[in-house]
């Protein structure tokens, strides 16, 4: 059964690949365009609320209820106003990016050592500078684990636009949920849309890991030492 489950999948995405890969392209690029777009707007809110720590709860909560909203809903909502296909998905993306991003920038900048920003004031940076030169930097692994996490959720929220018009790999799935053995369907589906995830997933952890100030700060450990 499990053999005779591959090669159907394999004909399928052999018979298929220029089609799949127009979905594939397209689906990466509804979640890269609504990431990008939160990122502008959400770098930006959490350094403005790293700022004026008060308004921080109040930001991160109605971030937080957007969050909340599920997904087909959220869709729903604004199919009504925007209509139909991949507009409103990217517009559905940009919210559910926001939570990690502003979250993630707030609290990079927020836990830069106090003494190290007192250093900068020290040697007559401006505020501006001592948030271009010092804080940025060091909150930078932060800020990428917050994209990192968009990106992921993303490509789920993705996935349901097929429901409002928009191609994606989310297409397949639906046709093998209203065929008759859709399984094949199914997994073509949905084979490509994890791929993505875990690509992106692994790719920006790695990236946040290299950019980590402690981790460079500590550099290499020297041998012999394991207890």
């Amino acid at each position: 059964m499990k053999g005779n489950l591959l090669q159907q999948l394999f004909e399928y995405y052999s018979l298929n690949a220029g089609y799949l890969w127009s979905l594939f392209f397209q689906h990466l690029l509804m979640s890269v365009y609504g990431v990008v777009f939160a990122a502008i707007v959400g770098i930006s809110i959490g350094i403005f609320i790293s700022r004026f720590g008060r308004m921080s709860k109040l930001v991160i909560t109605i971030a937080n209820i957007i969050q909340t909203v599920p997904v087909i809903a959220m869709l729903a909502i604004l199919m009504l106003v925007m209509g139909l296909g991949p507009t409103t998905v990217v517009v559905t993306v940009f919210l559910y990016a926001l939570l990690p991003i502003i979250q993630n920038t707030y609290s990079g900048i927020v836990g830069v050592d106090e003494n190290i920003k007192d250093a900068g004031k020290g040697m007559g940076m401006t505020r501006n500078q001592i948030l271009r030169m010092i804080e940025l930097p060091l909150a930078l692994s932060v800020i990428i684990g917050g994209l990192r996490i968009a990106l992921v959720v993303a490509v789920g929220v993705v996935a349901v636009g097929s429901f409002i018009g928009a191609p994606t790999l989310g297409d397949i799935i639906i046709r093998g949920t209203n065929a008759t053995d859709g399984t094949t369907f199914i997994l073509a589906g949905a084979l490509p849309i994890a791929l993505i995830a875990v690509l992106i997933d692994v790719l920006l952890r790695l990236l946040e890991k290299r950019l980590d100030p402690v981790k460079k700060k500590k550099g290499p450990q020297p041998q012999g030492m394991d207890i």
